[in-house]
């Protein structure tokens, strides 16, 4: 029984990646299709559900398909009925829809898993890596029903893709016992709340990123009001809606960190009868919590709104990275129980 379920899991995680792939592909089709498109339309939704004041350029043809309430912008738009515009709302939203069926696969392959072992599926870097990824596709999806977001799906699913794709064939290890340390039911207090952190994080660096490339643009804009405003980042919320999300997602998952990393002090206690001991992990979980800590206190900071404080946001979500993937793969210590 223990083999089906762990087949099953295996070949349900290698159908989320392929469907993931098949997803990133219609996102890509979306952005080629609005490369010639100037901006839509306003988004009033993602503009109230954000705190966008009723003045700002927010614009999310991309995200038209999902938004709700959505009014013609006083600007030139393009047609409702013109065929590019047509097609890449299509791509979208099929996009869309691979994602959320990627995701449902995703979820049977982890709990397939969970099963098939007996156990939370958190007892190697493999069984973190797809129950981590898991996390970033629910986040993602929730995001999307929240705030309309659709048009991060080909950052998210860019990178949902690699990150199946090398925990399937490098990273993959047959179930096993869990190691004596891990025998508590600490690990699911703690690894849950890193993992739902973790998620939000991903989630908060690729808002980021692309709202480090929507200011760019408006920057550039700004410079030369002679530049063309086509193409899919003109089809995106204003950089200042960006941010906002950003924000608000990375306000979400610090509490979620603070408290994971109280969890494990509090676990390394029972485990190893001291709270703190310098272990590599636990330095570097801190140094994370520090970084995040430091986004948020940019944000609040008038010098470093904007560009500033997303950069900082990108040097926590490196850290992050380097906790799980680094530490494992070059360091060592108490945590090496992590199957590499």
């Amino acid at each position: 029984m223990t083999e089906t379920l762990a087949q099953v899991s295996n070949n349900a995680l290698y159908s989320a990646t392929v469907v993931y792939a098949l997803a990133m592909l219609a996102h890509i089709a979306e952005w080629a299709m609005a490369r010639q498109l100037p901006a839509d339309t306003r988004d009033r939704a993602l503009a109230e559900r954000v705190g966008t004041t009723a003045g700002e350029s927010v614009v999310v043809g991309a995200a038209r398909g999902s938004a709700v309430g959505a009014v013609t912008s006083p600007a030139a738009v393009a047609a409702p009925d013109e065929p590019d515009a047509e097609r890449s709302d299509r791509f979208g939203r099929i996009g869309l829809s691979l994602t959320v069926l990627g995701l449902l696969l995703h979820a049977a392959g982890v709990i397939c898993r969970g099963f098939a072992a007996s156990r939370v599926p958190w007892g190697s870097m493999y069984e973190f890596a797809i129950t981590g990824s898991l996390a970033v596709a629910v986040a993602y999806v929730v995001l999307v029903r929240r705030y309309s977001v659709r048009w991060l799906g080909l950052l998210v699913t860019g990178f949902l893709v690699p990150v199946l794709g090398v925990a399937m064939i490098v990273l993959y290890r047959p179930v096993a016992p869990l190691t004596a340390a891990l025998h508590s039911y600490w690990l699911v207090i703690h690894v849950s709340a890193a993992a739902i952190a973790g998620g939000a994080f991903t989630i908060g660096a690729l808002t980021s990123v692309l709202f480090l490339l929507r200011s760019r643009l408006e920057a550039k804009a700004a410079a030369n009001p002679a530049l063309p405003r086509t193409g899919f980042l003109w089809r995106t919320p204003s950089a200042e809606a960006i941010d906002r999300v950003a924000y608000r997602v990375h306000a979400f998952a610090f509490p979620l960190w603070t408290f994971a990393v109280l969890a494990g002090a509090i676990w390394a206690q029972y485990a190893w009868s001291r709270f703190w001991g310098w272990d590599p992990k636990e330095v570097w979980a801190f140094i994370t919590w520090v970084a995040y800590a430091a986004y948020l206190h940019a944000r609040a900071t008038a010098g470093w709104q904007g560009r500033g404080a997303a950069y900082v946001a990108l040097v926590g979500f490196a850290t992050f990275l380097f906790n799980f993937v680094g530490i494992n793969l070059l360091g060592s210590g108490l945590h090496a129980y992590s199957g590499l």
